[in-house]
């Protein structure tokens, strides 16, 4: 298995713990609980996608610090 797949494990672990800490009920209507839910799960792809790469891109380009 390649490496970025770990990464992917690892940055999914450290989203799903940041993302907990978030209180998201006030900023939804009530009775809205799916799209609520749909909502967070997107937040959570975006969010992994976005910093698995980004960590991706600094190993790559081998310009750390």
């Amino acid at each position: 298995m390649s490496g970025k797949f770990f990464l992917y494990i690892l940055v999914t672990i450290a989203v799903i713990w940041a993302m907990d800490s978030i209180n998201i009920n006030q900023i939804f209507k009530k009775n809205k609980v799916i799209q609520a839910r749909l909502f967070y799960v997107f937040l959570a792809f975006s969010l992994i996608y976005l910093v698995t790469n980004f960590i991706m891109d600094l190993f790559i380009s081998g310009k750390i610090f």
